[in-house]
Formats: structure tokens, sequence, C-alpha cells
């Protein structure tokens, strides 16, 4: 892979403007006007109320996807900073430019804003919800007599089967938000291609393979063409794109600390269940000290803080802790990428960033920990549970409404119309707009989109409160 193509300002949609023709004051770079294409957006700014670990939370300090978002772009611009600055210290690739660099940096910093942009609300727990409700009810939706499992073609069938916030995340950038027409946010290749984490369709996931690209699908069959185009022009072409590894790093550093801290605040996890783990993992790995002892980093900010006779030692410990965490994966991540550039280049390379290096044992460790501690919990479970109940009754009635929309054989009755009414206007155009001159099982399949395009949409708050008005829960 080359960085001239993968680093590619083409959009699916080119200026109306011919090069030349019109002389511009704008100096901002392609990828500059990215940004703030998505600060501009809606879909972004719903991000403020969509679960990160603790749905409709009522503390200001716990997180969210849009606080988690703004500190992944943070961390992936770091990284893209300390990665650019090695490929051109070292002389990794002599066509390496300085403004490579500041362009790998934008790029980065817009992904990190919208590499969750695609999910639904509560979290991933909302995206097993729907892969469930599908597994469990799509043998059972009937089109004009017909079940509808059967209409579908297999790559179609899987997509529903194997539904993820990740391959929703292009397909919203790049269809569902209405700015200008049909084409979405219309954003630069570079950057659609470093959102793609898995580069696979749903008939190619293969997770017992060991390469990370292969885990989840990338894209849905709706979405094949600019999925195709995307690899094309950057020359990925099967690979992932090299700054998609470094997105990745960004994303696991933010929510693996954040995390910890979010779940000591809610008292999930104590200082004391902290320190020993982190002694545990000494012990285990037999690295006591090295060039970076984590458990002798809690104590000398726990000390600290006894010292400044801070009122909660513990707190301030943590808290400190975190932040000096962050830097060192930061080095980590940087040494993964740097160690491996050539595999990464060539689209050999299997593993995260952290694979190999210092900082591996402590990330797994830290995901580990608020797994058991939190996600486990009766806590989480039971906000769980009350979500299912609401994402199934969502997807129950929509589904089955949206079976009779745009369909000239069944008529929809009373209460369907009510239902399709409320899904977005600017959905339904792409609907209509994407189907033209399709067969009827794509416009089936197409249909059930429209249901996963409008309650991904929607923040939590709006999902639980529209659950309580079509049930007359007041």
């Amino acid at each position: 892979m080359e960085w001239e193509k993968l680093l590619s300002a083409k959009r699916d949609r080119q200026s109306v403007h011919r090069a030349g023709s019109v002389k511009s004051t704008d100096l901002r770079s392609e990828f500059e006007k990215d940004y703030h294409r998505i600060i501009g957006s809606a879909s972004f700014r719903r991000l403020q109320d969509k679960t990160q670990v603790f749905p409709l939370d009522k503390s200001d300090f716990i997180r969210t996807r849009l606080t988690h978002s703004l500190e992944v772009s943070s961390f992936a611009k770091s990284l893209g900073q300390n990665i650019g600055e090695n490929i051109l210290t070292y002389g990794l690739n002599p066509g390496f430019s300085p403004r490579m660099k500041e362009d790998i940096c934008s790029i980065l910093q817009c992904a990190g804003l919208i590499h969750d942009i695609g999910n639904p609300p509560f979290g991933h727990f909302g995206e097993l919800a729907i892969r469930e409700w599908f597994a469990e009810n799509l043998g059972k939706l009937e089109f004009c007599g017909q079940k509808a499992e059967e209409l579908l073609e297999p790559q179609m069938r899987e997509d529903l089967y194997h539904f993820e916030g990740n391959a929703q995340a292009l397909r919203l950038v790049t269809k569902l938000h209405y700015l200008v027409d049909e084409r979405g946010m219309n954003l630069t290749y570079a950057l659609l291609g470093s959102i793609i984490k898995y580069p696979v369709s749903s008939l190619e996931i293969r997770p017992e393979s060991g390469n990370i690209k292969d885990k989840k699908l990338g894209y849905y069959y709706a979405d094949r063409d600019i999925f195709y185009d995307v690899q094309e022009t950057t020359g990925t072409n099967g690979c992932r794109h090299p700054l998609t590894f470094i997105l990745e790093a960004a994303d696991d550093i933010a929510y693996k600390t954040a995390d910890i801290e979010d779940s000591f605040i809610k008292g999930f996890i104590s200082f004391h269940k902290l320190r020993e783990e982190l002694e545990n993992l000494n012990t285990e790995t037999g690295e006591t000290g090295g060039p970076f002892d984590a458990l002798y980093e809690l104590d000398k900010f726990y000390m600290r803080g006894k010292e400044r006779g801070e009122r909660k030692p513990e707190e301030y410990a943590v808290k400190n802790w975190i932040v000096r965490v962050q830097g060192f994966m930061i080095t980590c991540a940087t040494d993964g990428f740097t160690s491996n550039y050539e595999a990464i280049m060539d689209g050999r390379y299997e593993h995260d960033l952290f694979y190999g290096t210092y900082g591996e044992k402590l990330m797994d460790l830290l995901g580990s920990l608020a797994f058991r501690e939190v996600f486990t919990s009766a806590q989480i479970y039971k906000m769980e549970m009350k979500e299912s109940v609401m994402l199934n009754f969502l997807m129950d009635k929509f589904s089955a409404a949206v079976m009779k929309f745009d369909n000239p054989y069944e008529k929809p009755g009373t209460i369907d119309k009510r239902i399709i009414s409320f899904i977005s206007d600017n959905y339904k155009s792409a609907y209509y707009f994407h189907s033209k001159g399709k067969s009827e099982s794509e416009k089936l399949y197409l249909r059930l989109l429209l249901v996963t395009d409008y309650i991904c949409g929607m923040t939590d708050s709006y999902a639980k409160r529209l659950y309580q008005e079509l049930t007359a829960i007041f």
C-alpha cells in the first residue's frame, strides 16, 4: 500500500466547481473540511445521549458516546503525530512527507469522532439485542404470504444476523446523513477507509482465522459499491487501511482506561481491588519494575495524595494513574506500529498494535477487570433486561409495519401507517432512492435496513420515550 493513495481526498461527489474556475479563500485541507462536516451534523450531536457503559446515567462525570468519541479523536491525533514523526525520523518510507503526517493527524482526528456514530441506543448491548432479534424473528416475518427469510439472498440474511455498528457507521456517513443529496456527509475516501475496521462481508467473517480484520462484517450488501470504490481508490483491496490500526488503538486506550475510571466513580471497582489486580499481574508476568510498573505508579500517586492532604487519596490516585497509563499506552501503540511497519503496509499484519508490546498484558487486564466487575454485575444485567424489552418492542412494531411499506401488493393498515410515519423522512428518502430498479428481494432487504437505520439513529432517551409512548406508559 502507498501513502499517496491511502490518503486519497476523493469524495463520492466531487466539488461542483471546476478546478481553477473559482478562486477560493478556504485554506483548509480536504480532511480539515471533513472535521467541520462531522461536528456540524445531527448524527454527531446525538452521541451526547448514547450509552458508553452506563445507560441513561444522571451523573455529569460518566462518559457518553460523545465524550468517548472526543477522547478517541484526541488519542488518535496524538498517535498520528508520533507515528508520522517516526516514519520521517527513521526513514521508514522515502516517499512519506511532512504534509502526509499532517493529513494523517487530520484524518485520525475525524475518524475518532465518527468511529461509533453508527451504534444503536444502549451501547454494545443494543447491537447484540438487534442481532438476536433477527436470529429469533426473521424466520417469522412474512412478505406477501412468503417467509421474508427465504426471499433474501444469503449475504442479505447474514448482514441482519451479524448486525454491526461499525458497518452501520459507514452506511450512515455515506447514505443516511442528508446534507446535500443521497451521498450522506460525502467524506473523503481516506477517512472512509480508516473507519472500516473489518474489510470483509458477512459471508467472509472468520474469527477463528486469528486475523483481526476477519472478526466481524465491515460493510452491508447495500453499501458494497461505496466499499469497493473506497478500497480500489485507496489501494487497500481487502486489507485494513493502516490508519485503522491506529484508530483502533486509540479506541482501546480510551475505553479501557475510561471504563476503569467510570467504574471506580460508580463504586463497581475499588482502589484496593484495582491494586490487588495489578499486584497479581506483576506476580503472573514477573515484570515488577521494567519500563512501566503499573502497581508502583498507582502506589506512588496514592502516597502523593496522602502527602498533599487530599480528602480522597484513592480517587486522586486512580484519576492520575489513568492519565499515566494512557501516556504509556500511546508509547506502546506507537512502537507497535513502527516495529511492524512493513507488515502493516503490505497488509500482512494480523494483530492490534499492543500485541507483543509491554502494554499488552495491562490492556488485557483492564478489559478483563471491567468485564468481571461491571459488565456482568446484577445492576448492569437488570438495566440490559429493560433495554432488551424496549428494543425488542420497537423492532417488532417497525419490522412488521415496513413489510407493507412501498408494497404494491399489500397496503399498510391504520396502525402500520402511523408506525411508518415516525421514521425519519431522510431515511425513507434514502430507501426510495436506493431501491429504484432493485429486485423485490433487495427491496425487502432495504425495508429491514430502514428499521435498523431508524433505530440506530435514536438516542437512549428517545428510544425509551418512544417505547413509553407507544405502550401508553406515562
